[in-house]
């Protein structure tokens, strides 16, 4: 009776004879119902039986485990008259595999040790458990009863302990224990299990050692581990090498050789091989699982080839839909957003890679506005956020758009869902409120941190000097480098930023030439702009030239772009035209430097120059970029660009404008009448 029907027809055939049927058919009924999941038939089968044996307890108590009703199985546990090793191994291994029930596993090990002698079996699952939820002194305990009672030295045993100590973390404990073994217990099993341990820990060379020791004992699995473990450790090329090498020394590719070289192929962007490999694939007729379709995608998504992604994808999207991810990173990435967002409605269920890829596309491409809107999304789907990059993201698009009330709600979201307010967390947080015009916020976001690094006091410094607060921003410096904290290119940016806006030369140059004295740090471009406008700001043109002469670097369009300004501010045309040539052939396409120039030109009075480098733009065509300003009213966003009146609402916007600027008037003339009867006076 090895089919389904058999058992029925048998069954059939005992009722109508009217006879009883012997115990080890009735077992037989049992288990072959509990295979089939007939758990009715096998409690009414288990009911009639007017004898039972330790067989006929265990197969249904199994019954009840593999349908996870373990309040039955319990019951029916604890009721047998008869138990055996495999009683308690049944309810062990049902506790152990199912979440929420692996407490009780605990308790009923320690209850087998008093009536039953402790099996193999339920040794290695016990340290599957401690390996599940890293318990490592539990694991060690473990350890120590299989020395006492002798079960340290089978296979699997010897495999169970090496995976236990390796990813709980304790590297040298698992090859204490593969390297003491006797050379007999040794098998493929533990053999491989040492071999992943080896790369889980980083030891690429000893896993080497390990893969080249005994080589009768390598199988297909020991030939994956070592392609697998070069290509996540870096050695792509080595992966590669070795997967071809698996065929030679005759043994076959399986799924798992496949998905690790092309993982390999993408880390090198190897994608002649990669597409040997796929054709291979379909000539032979083997399908793509969803390991190896997530591969193929990642690949050509890594090498540029999005057609041939989204063709793979297309063919596994039924069956695998979180090969489209790798499409959503490549598309968002790209700023394409449109096709990001078409394949992420495409998705049945979302992961938080996704959900993080658009949210952070949608604010790299300064669509904040949707990125907000997808949040809310999120939040009506999900009670907690999967990623605190998401949150990171949205603060940054609201210190994009200076939103300090989303700014505010965001923050409010993070203390609500109970997230860890960790560096990069508190950084983004002093950085919006600070972007938002609130530096007392900031500054408490700041006091208040518990992790606090080197680019946490640095978003401060800068918050300091983006509201002129130079006191504050010098004495945040001093207390970073008393504390031990070293200052990098970003922090002396700030501090420049200060004294240029305060028009502090001594504080400026002071912390410009301590960046290389003091610290080793190279001034960038930035540096020398900061440097360059500060002198410009406080009328030290003379200076601005000396340094210009001076650079250790050629000069690009921000260090040009400053100069002009300075020479704006000290009304010095000649030396702006002495720039001219170079900003110009650098940033020819950009209207914004004609229109700087123009205006250098038109401010002393010389309207030929101005004329002709007007002339000049038109001639080579190029743009300006039309000025942008946005409003928040309610929760939406209304945007207005210069010379668009596309808005809905636009009639009513230049009628109110008109007004104002009819009362500007009348205000302007009106204090121009009182200075001058003041005068008279």
């Amino acid at each position: 009776m090895k089919s389904l029907l058999d058992c029925a027809k048998f069954q059939t055939h005992i009722i109508k004879s009217g006879l009883t049927p012997r115990i080890i058919d009735a077992n037989h009924l049992i288990r072959v119902y509990s295979k089939h999941s007939l758990i009715q038939h096998v409690q009414q089968m288990f009911d009639e039986m007017p004898e039972r044996n330790v067989f006929t307890w265990n197969a249904i108590i199994n019954t009840y485990v593999k349908a996870q009703n373990f309040v039955q199985a319990r019951t029916l546990f604890y009721a047998a008259p008869l138990k055996d090793y495999v009683t308690y191994n049944t309810m062990l291994s049902g506790y152990v595999n199912c979440e929420g029930f692996q407490d009780q596993a605990v308790p009923l090990f320690a209850e087998m040790q008093c009536v039953e002698k402790v099996s193999e079996y339920a040794l290695t699952t016990m340290l599957g458990l401690v390996t599940k939820l890293s318990l490592l002194s539990y694991g060690r305990q473990l350890h120590s009863y299989m020395l006492k009672s002798g079960n340290s030295l089978s296979r699997y045993a010897l495999s169970s302990l090496i995976v236990m100590y390796s990813k709980c973390g304790c590297f040298r404990d698992a090859w204490r224990v593969f390297d003491g073994s006797d050379v007999k217990a040794v098998d493929t099993v533990s053999k491989n299990a040492m071999v992943a341990a080896c790369f889980r820990e980083g030891e690429v060379e000893m896993a080497r050692d390990v893969f080249s020791s005994m080589p009768q004992l390598n199988d297909e699995v020991s030939w994956n581990t070592m392609i697998s473990g070069f290509a996540q450790n870096g050695y792509e090329e080595e992966a590669i090498q070795l997967f071809r090498s698996m065929m030679e020394e005759g043994f076959v590719w399986n799924e798992h050789s496949f998905s690790s070289v092309i993982s390999a192929c993408s880390g090198v962007k190897n994608l002649k091989l990669g597409k040997e490999i796929h054709a291979w694939i379909l000539k032979e007729g083997m399908s793509l699982n969803p390991f190896l379709s997530c591969s193929f995608v990642n690949l050509y998504c890594k090498c540029g080839l999005l057609n041939y992604a989204s063709s793979v994808c297309a063919t596994t999207q039924k069956e695998n839909p979180f090969a489209i991810t790798p499409l959503i990173v490549e598309y968002s990435g790209m700023g394409n957003m449109l096709e990001a967002r078409r394949l992420f409605d495409s998705l049945p269920g979302k992961n938080h890679v996704v959900w993080t890829t658009m949210i952070s596309g949608y604010v790299k491409t300064h669509q904040c506005e949707d990125a907000f809107q997808l949040f809310r999304e999120l939040m009506t789907q999900e009670t907690t956020v999967p990623d605190e990059l998401i949150f990171i993201n949205l603060l940054g698009a609201c210190a994009i758009h200076a939103t300090f009330n989303y700014g505010q709600q965001i923050h409010a979201c993070i203390l609500r869902t109970g997230s860890a307010m960790d560096a990069k967390l508190a950084n983004s947080l002093v950085d919006m409120y600070s972007k938002c015009g609130n530096v007392t916020y900031a500054q408490r976001i700041f006091q208040f941190a518990v992790d606090i690094d080197s680019i946490l006091y640095n978003s401060m410094i800068a918050g300091y000097a983006l509201h002129g607060y130079e006191n504050e921003a010098i004495q945040l410096f001093s207390q970073m480098t008393e504390r031990g904290f070293q200052p990098d290119a970003v922090t002396f940016l700030a501090l420049l930023s200060v004294c240029r806006h305060r028009g502090l030369v001594k504080v400026g140059e002071k912390y410009f030439f301590s960046m290389t004295k003091d610290y080793n740090i190279s001034p960038g471009t930035d540096h020398y702009a900061s440097m360059i406008d500060l002198y410009g700001r406080a009328n030290q043109l003379e200076k601005a030239v000396s340094l210009m002469e001076k650079l250790p670097i050629e000069p690009d369009a921000v260090i040009l772009g400053a100069f002009l300004n300075a020479c704006k501010m000290n009304r010095n045309a000649e030396l702006a035209k002495a720039a001219e040539d170079k900003l110009l052939q650098i940033e020819g396409g950009n209207g914004s430097r004609y229109t700087q120039l123009a205006g250098i030109y038109a401010s002393e009075g010389k309207w030929n120059e101005m004329g002709r480098v007007m002339k000049m733009m038109r001639g080579r065509e190029a743009k300006k970029t039309a000025g942008c300003s946005w409003v928040y009213v309610g929760d939406t966003v209304h945007t207005f660009i210069s010379g668009d009146r596309s808005h809905s609402d636009n009639d009513d916007i230049y009628i109110i404008l008109g007004c104002l600027i009819k009362e500007l008037t009348k205000l302007s003339a009106t204090l121009f009448f009182e200075e001058e009867l003041c005068t008279f006076c």
